[in-house]
């Protein structure tokens, strides 16, 4: 039955997520700084891996765009853990010749391959900085819009390659949505940041293709993979971290999210984007929901028979979120039914209440497992879910809170 009453209109709703997100980011600044640069991973008790040196780029960003959205909350100690992160990406992460290498430690660069998701993420990091008035943020938000504009943009299909190597050559003919996804959150949030229209433009260009082209020709399922040309490749198999084969759930429930959004913040110039966020939603839970263990399927084949039946972590956040945005579109109680039992499934499933944090991953027993996530993944996923649903889809997170 579909519920009416809004949870995020409940003030004791509102309340549980403000502690989660604190716990969260309490777990997060007590364990991993690294006095010599960058952050700790976490083991599964949430305590610092201080014997593996590298350092993600897309785990330096995400640590610096929650704490500044931590900064704009007025948590002290917040703007110490984006300084120390913006300090790491300037130092180490960026390279003499130009643009953000994915794997470096304190003192060596042993992944130094320049990817669009990365680059991404250093854009949002950046642009989440500038809100947050750091001193810097403004040098590196230039900097990485150059090398995005420069090196990795394709005007005519109006979207990113995948990446280069450390000599800025193109290491594959491959181009992939996750990429773009991710550099549409980011350009929304370097416009907000810039008021750089061209922002806007670019993250609006990436939209059409990936969801309103090649999406909705395949019955809004979200292809991943593509061909040099953007004709889609059902056939890749690749990272099963961040290119697994096949359709992701989750990915469609992300782009639901952003495409409200988006909307909202083009000024509803562009139509079809609602209809799209619901078409996306709908075949995401249809496709992909374990009506018997509740959760996502990690992946679909094109079948859309579950691939890797594991449930993660990260596709719930972002059911959360897209729930949330599309009950702020138009108010139908599907959308509040979805957001509850999103959450029912996080509470009972992947809040680690034992450690903190989220389990990344539930195996078909309901137990907590690994690989490939191990630990406490990130902070961004779940700390988003816990604060998306606090304010209106008219803007970023750090847009929302400037406006606080």
């Amino acid at each position: 039955m579909p519920q009416t009453t809004r949870w995020t209109t409940l003030p004791d709703h509102r309340d549980w997520l403000a502690r989660e997100a604190d716990d969260l980011l309490r777990l997060f600044e007590a364990e991993s700084l690294d006095p010599a640069g960058g952050f700790f991973a976490l083991d599964t008790a949430g305590r610092a891996l201080r014997d593996d040196p590298l350092r993600e780029i897309h785990a330096t960003t995400r640590m610096v765009h929650c704490y500044a959205i931590a900064a704009l909350m007025g948590r002290p100690g917040a703007m110490a853990m984006v300084d120390h992160g913006m300090r790491f990406l300037w130092n180490r992460h960026r390279q003499p010749n130009g643009g953000y290498a994915w794997g470096v430690t304190a003192d060596a660069v042993p992944d130094p391959r320049l990817t669009g998701y990365g680059h991404a993420f250093v854009l949002l990091a950046a642009a989440s900085a500038r809100m947050a008035g750091h001193p810097d943020a403004q040098r590196l938000l230039d900097d990485v819009t150059q090398l995005i504009r420069e090196r990795f943009w394709e005007e005519e299909p109006g979207a990113i390659r995948e990446g280069f190597d450390a000599e800025w050559r193109e290491t594959e003919p491959y181009r992939g949505q996750n990429c773009n996804m991710h550099l549409t959150e980011a350009l929304m949030a370097a416009y907000e940041a810039t008021g750089d229209t061209r922002h806007l433009e670019m993250a609006e260009r990436i939209a059409e293709l990936i969801v309103n082209r090649r999406a909705r020709e395949n019955g809004w399922r979200l292809a991943e993979h593509f061909h040099a040309d953007w004709s889609v490749d059902r056939g890749y198999d690749g990272d099963p971290m961040f290119r697994p084969a096949g359709l992701t759930p989750g990915h469609s429930l992300e782009w639901a999210r952003l495409l409200v959004q988006l909307h909202q913040t083009g000024g509803r110039r562009l139509g079809w984007m609602p209809e799209a966020a619901r078409a996306l939603f709908d075949r995401a839970v249809t496709d992909g929901w374990d009506t018997d263990k509740g959760g996502l399927y990690y992946t679909l084949g094109w079948d859309d028979r579950p691939a890797i039946a594991e449930r993660y972590w990260w596709p719930v956040c972002e059911g959360i979120g897209a729930a949330h945005a599309l009950s702020e579109l138009d108010g139908d109680p599907l959308y509040e039914t979805w957001y509850r039992r999103f959450w029912d499934v996080a509470a009972a499933q992947f809040i680690d209440r034992e450690n903190g944090g989220w389990h990344p991953q539930i195996d078909a027993q309901g137990r907590p497992s690994s690989n490939p996530f191990f630990g406490k993944p990130d902070l961004y996923h779940a700390l988003q879910a816990c604060l998306i649903p606090l304010g209106p889809m008219t803007g970023s997170l750090t847009a929302q809170r400037m406006k606080a």
